[in-house]
């Protein structure tokens, strides 16, 4: 696993993860993972990230079921941002944010205060049980 050593990890064991829609090129979320959670992507074609908050691994959608299949695992020139190619499962368009959107990033900066533009796909009181 020489490949994993080629990643700079911060003082946590951890790296920043950005997962990219492979079709439209849209940025769906931002994520981290340890050395296991990028192994086990590598290994498996399925995003697994490492969850600060529950301190333990993260398979995409294991509540979900909104699963992200890997096509591309990237690693940026300073080599410490990981980006992944992904096709977002589970939901048709493909949800890959926890209040039932397509995107995490679906507020912008307008005229001084923050504008919602993506619409709740599936409310998120259906999806996490």
């Amino acid at each position: 696993m020489d490949w994993l050593n080629a990643v700079k990890w911060d003082e946590n064991g951890l790296v920043p993860v950005i997962a990219q829609e492979q079709g439209s090129g849209d940025v769906l979320m931002f994520a981290w993972m340890n050395r296991e959670a990028l192994h086990k992507t590598a290994e498996t074609g399925q995003a697994v990230y490492f969850s600060r908050s529950r301190r333990r691994l993260w398979f995409k959608g294991e509540e979900s079921g909104h699963v992200q299949k890997v096509h591309e695992i990237r690693l940026d020139c300073d080599n410490d941002v990981v980006l992944l190619k992904v096709t977002q499962l589970g939901h048709e368009p493909g949800i890959a944010c926890h209040t039932g959107r397509h995107s995490c990033f679906f507020s912008v900066y307008r005229n001084g205060q923050w504008e919602v533009t993506e619409p709740v796909l599936k409310d998120p009181e259906s999806i996490y049980k």
